[in-house]
Formats: C-alpha cells, sequence, structure tokens
C-alpha cells in the first residue's frame, strides 16, 4: 500500500465541476490567498471514506500524500494524521507531530489548518503538558506565513475545549494587529470559544482590547452577544 494507491482512490471521486467551484471557494486566483492549490473535486465525506480506507497507510507514504499539489490529497493526508494520532500511542504520537511540523508549508488552506491544527498540533501540546507549548505557539505566531499563524491559533481550540485559555489569550493578543482577515476571523472564532465556556474570561479580553481590534475580529468574537451589547462594543 502507497500514496499512489490513496491518490488512484480518491480521483474516481473526482469532478470537475465541482472542482472549480472549490478554486472559486478557496481562492486559488493569483493574488489570492490560495494562490495556485489545484482541486479535483472530492467533496469532504469522501475525502474521509478514503483516509478510512487507508489508515493502515505507513507514516513515511503519508508524507508523501501530504506534499502534493493537489489539495485533497493533502486533506486526506492530514485526516490520516489526525485518525493516526488519535489511536496512536506517545511515541506514534510524537513522530506524527514532528511530521506535521516539518511540512506546515503543506498545510495551506484554512480548511488543513482547521482539521488538523487542534487535534494533532493542540492535543499533543496539552496532553504532554509540553514545557515547550507556549514558545512552540509563540514562534508560529510571529511567523510571516499566514498558515502557520492560524496553526498557532487553532492550535490552543483543544485547550479551550479543556478549559485552559491563557495559550488562545497569549496568540490572540500576539494576532491583534495581524492584516490578514482569515487571522482575524481565527482570533475572533477563538475568543467566542472561550465566551462559550467562560463569558468572564472573553470579556475581560475584550475590554482590554476590543478597540484596536480589526472589526471582523471583533464581531466574530462577539457574535453570540445580545444586539445591545454588540452595539455598545461597536459604538464605544
Amino acid at each position: 500500500m502507497t500514496h499512489k494507491d490513496a491518490q488512484v482512490k480518491l480521483r474516481k471521486f473526482a469532478n470537475k465541476k465541482q472542482a472549480k467551484n472549490l478554486q472559486r471557494f478557496f481562492k486559488t486566483g493569483k493574488g489570492e490567498y490560495g494562490d495556485g492549490d489545484v482541486f479535483i473535486g472530492v467533496a469532504v465525506p469522501n475525502v474521509r471514506l478514503v483516509a478510512k480506507k487507508f489508515f493502515n497507510l505507513p507514516l513515511v507514504e503519508v508524507g508523501k500524500l501530504l506534499k502534493s499539489k493537489i489539495h485533497e490529497e493533502r486533506q486526506c493526508a492530514l485526516f490520516l494524521l489526525k485518525n493516526k494520532f488519535k489511536r496512536g500511542d506517545e511515541k506514534l504520537r510524537g513522530q506524527i507531530v514532528k511530521i506535521y511540523l516539518k511540512n506546515t508549508k503543506f498545510v495551506n488552506n484554512w480548511d488543513l489548518v482547521d482539521l488538523s491544527a487542534p487535534n494533532i498540533l493542540g492535543a499533543f501540546l496539552f496532553e504532554n503538558d509540553h514545557i515547550e507549548a507556549q514558545g512552540l505557539l509563540n514562534q508560529l505566531a510571529r511567523s510571516k506565513n499566514l498558515w502557520e499563524r492560524r496553526i498557532a491559533m487553532l492550535a490552543t481550540f483543544y485547550f479551550i475545549k479543556n478549559g485552559k485559555f491563557e495559550e488562545s489569550l497569549m496568540i490572540a493578543e500576539m494576532l491583534l494587529n495581524d492584516e490578514h482577515d482569515l487571522i482575524h476571523k481565527a482570533v475572533g472564532w477563538m475568543l467566542r470559544e472561550i465566551g462559550k465556556r467562560d463569558l468572564s474570561v472573553e470579556k475581560n479580553f475584550l475590554n482590554k482590547h476590543f478597540r484596536k481590534m480589526p472589526r471582523v475580529m471583533l464581531r466574530y468574537a462577539i457574535e453570540k452577544f445580545p444586539e445591545s451589547l454588540q452595539q455598545k462594543y461597536f459604538k464605544n
């Protein structure tokens, strides 16, 4: 079983019309955030199906799949890493995280980041109480690479789900002045998730920073607030 077998299986689900729609949706035009990404039009449920079928694909072959120019093949590789991580022992999880961090340049669209960062990197850092967690997240958040910055923010989602907010607030504060709206949305989303679990923590952060937050970030963060409270934040 090799990565080429997985590629063949994925391409059986390819759809040219869907590929065109996906390339527009994921902004693959020149100068857009997904510039140059290539889709073959495989729906996510079918990518998941292939990943499940190829669960036993060796890590070295998964790594080759992750380096593909085809978006759905990289997506399949990340589903494989996620699934293997979930069932793996400590040694295997460490190997998966090393592969992930070595290949972040191939985790290069928001859907790829969002499916993998919390469930691989975030889970590893949280579950191992990794002493270098904040340093690593800090490093990623300062990256010139858009997707590494989003990885830093989304990795903390696992911490949030487990009631730990320090890392998320640290990265959110670092990214307040980021220029890209995909980072604004990610930060706002994570702040909203914190608020679902402890509204006072989110409000304390917002009261300190909302005046300098990009509007998109603020809008995402307060999306679930009562309309009257939303207006107070926007008008002040």
